[in-house]
C-alpha cells in the first residue's frame, strides 16, 4: 500500500499558482505532536474536522471587509497536496503511534486509519546520550556520525522521488534533547563537517536531521528548544544552500499566555516582582524532560520570553528585581492534557501588591499541531520566494525566536504578528497593500 497522502486540489479559482504542487512534509519524530498532525490534515481533507488555530488557513491577509485568506491570497501549498512522512525510533505505523499517543479519540481516528497506517517511519538517528529517558530499536547504524547524516540525505531523496514531490519542509516534533554548549565545532561548516566525521560527542541528533535537510536543499524548522539552529556552522550552510531554517520550540500553551499577558501588563506600566510558573505533564514528553538535562535545555526556551516584554533596562523600577521560576513536572495520569499553573506578583498604584492566578488546562499537541502546519507551510513558501537563512519573521511561533546574528529576539505576540503579516503581505500581489517589513532588534518601532 502506497503511504502517499495525495488529493485533489480544490484550491479556489482566483488562488496564486502553484507549480510543483505536492509537498513533502517530513517530521522527524512521529509522536504525539507528528501523528495529531498528519491525522487533524486528513480530517480536513474529508470535512470531518477543522483546521483551528491555523493561521495559514484562517487569517485574511489583510483588515479589508473582502480581504481572501492567506492560504488564498499567497502559493501556500494547498492541504489537498501535503504528502507526510518522517523518522521515528519506534517502528509503530502513524494509526499505531496516534492510538498510543492518546491525543485523539478512536472516533476521529477510525475514518483515517488507512491514510494513517500506511505512513510507517523512517528509521530514525538516536543517541540515548541526548535523550535518556526513552530508546527504540528503530535507529539507524552507521561507524560516524557523517555516514548518518548520509543516509538521511538518501532517505530523503527518496522519499521525494517515491511521491512525486519537487518540494518538501523538514518540521522537527522529536524530543528534547539535554543542553548542548556551543564549542569550536559547532563554530564553522569545516569543523562541523570534520567533527560529523571524528564523531564529534558535541553533535546532537537534531543537529545532524538539520545538517542533512540543509544539504539537501530543504528548509528546516526547529520545533524543539534544541540547539542545532544556534550553530554557525548550520547557519553558514543554510545561507550557502539558500535554505530558510527557523526555531526553536513551539509557542503554545503557557508561554503563549505569557506573550500576551506581559505585554498588555507592561502597556499600563504595572509593576511586576515574580513570575511562576509550574506544569504536570504525562506524555512521551513529560518523560524526556523528567530527565535534568533535557529539562535544562526547556527551561532556558521558557524563561526568555519575559525579557524584552518587560524591558526592565528602561523602566527597572517596574521589572528591575524580577524572580522568574519555571517547573516542569512528569506525571504519567495526566497524558497528552498538560496542566500549568501560573502565579503572578504585580504592583500598581502607590506599590499596593496584586496577584493573578491562571491555571490552563490544555491540551498539548492539540496546540501544536496547528503551528506545525503553518511554519511548514510559510518556510516552502519563503523558498519558494527566494529567502534564506534565519527566517526571524516567524518568531509569532516560537518560544525561543531563531534571529539574524546580533539581533535581540522579540516575545511580544502582537509585534510578532506585525512582524510575519508585513512579511505575508509583501508577497501579496497587491503592491498598494504591501508594507515594509519592521525590523527584528528589541529595540526597534
Amino acid at each position: 500500500m502506497s503511504s502517499t497522502i495525495k488529493g485533489i486540489d480544490t484550491a479556489q479559482p482566483n488562488k496564486p499558482s502553484q507549480q510543483n504542487k505536492s509537498l513533502a512534509v517530513l517530521i522527524p519524530g512521529l509522536g504525539a505532536v507528528g501523528t495529531t498532525l498528519i491525522a487533524g490534515v486528513l480530517a480536513v481533507r474529508k470535512g470531518l474536522g477543522r483546521s483551528i488555530g491555523s493561521l495559514t488557513q484562517h487569517a485574511a491577509i489583510d483588515d479589508a471587509d473582502d480581504a481572501p485568506r492567506v492560504c488564498d491570497a499567497l502559493p501556500i501549498a494547498s492541504l489537498d497536496n501535503l504528502v507526510f512522512g518522517g523518522w521515528d525510533i519506534f517502528e509503530e505505523d502513524c494509526y499505531q503511534a496516534a492510538r498510543e499517543a492518546n491525543v485523539l479519540t478512536e472516533s476521529d481516528l477510525e475514518p483515517i486509519r488507512e491514510e494513517l497506517a500506511a505512513i510507517k517511519p523512517m528509521s530514525a538517528v538516536f543517541d540515548p546520550d541526548f535523550v535518556r529517558n526513552i530508546d527504540g530499536p528503530n535507529v539507524k547504524r552507521a561507524p560516524t556520525k557523517m555516514e548518518l547524516a548520509e543516509q538521511l540525505m538518501e532517505d530523503i531523496e527518496g522519499f521525494q522521488k517515491r511521491h512525486q514531490c519537487q518540494r518538501a519542509v523538514a518540521v522537527w516534533c522529536g524530543s528534547t534533547e539535554v543542553h548542548v554548549k556551543m564549542q569550536p565545532v559547532h563554530m564553522d561548516l569545516e569543523s562541523f563537517e570534520e567533527g560529523l566525521r571524528n564523531n564529534h560527542p558535541a553533535i546532537s541528533p537534531t543537529m545532524i536531521y538539520a545538517y542533512a535537510h540543509l544539504k539537501s536543499g530543504v528548509p528546516f524548522i526547529n520545533g524543539a528548544p534544541n540547539a542545532a539552529l544556534d550553530c554557525p556552522a548550520l547557519i553558514e550552510l543554510a545561507e550557502r544552500e539558500g535554505v530558510c531554517v527557523a526555531g526553536k520550540d513551539f509557542k503554545t500553551g503557557q508561554t503563549l499566555l505569557k506573550t500576551v499577558l506581559a505585554p498588555g501588563l507592561a502597556a499600563r506600566y504595572l509593576g511586576m516582582s515574580g513570575w511562576y510558573s509550574t506544569n504536570i505533564l504525562g506524555n512521551r514528553d513529560g518523560a524526556v524532560l523528567d530527565d535534568p538535562g533535557s529539562f535544562k535545555t526547556k527551561e532556558q526556551s521558557k524563561l526568555s520570553v519575559l525579557h524584552s516584554s518587560l524591558d526592565a533596562s528602561r523602566h527597572p523600577e517596574l521589572y528591575g528585581d524580577l524572580t522568574h521560576k519555571v517547573r516542569i513536572d512528569y506525571y504519567p495520569p495526566r497524558g497528552d492534557n498538560k496542566e500549568g499553573w501560573d502565579n503572578i506578583d504585580i504592583f500598581g498604584w502607590m506599590d499596593y501588591p496584586m496577584q493573578i492566578k491562571i491555571n490552563f488546562l490544555c491540551r498539548d499537541s492539540i496546540l501544536a499541531a496547528p503551528v506545525a502546519l503553518d511554519l511548514a507551510l510559510l518556510a516552502d513558501l519563503a523558498q519558494q520566494q527566494g529567502e534564506s537563512g534565519v527566517m526571524d519573521w516567524l518568531s509569532f511561533y516560537f518560544k525561543s525566536p531563531q534571529v539574524a546574528d546580533g539581533e535581540e529576539p522579540i516575545h511580544d505576540l502582537f509585534r510578532q504578528r506585525d512582524i510575519l503579516f508585513s512579511k505575508l503581505r509583501s508577497w501579496y500581489d497587491a503592491p498598494e497593500q504591501s508594507e515594509a517589513v519592521p525590523q527584528m532588534a528589541a529595540g526597534a518601532e
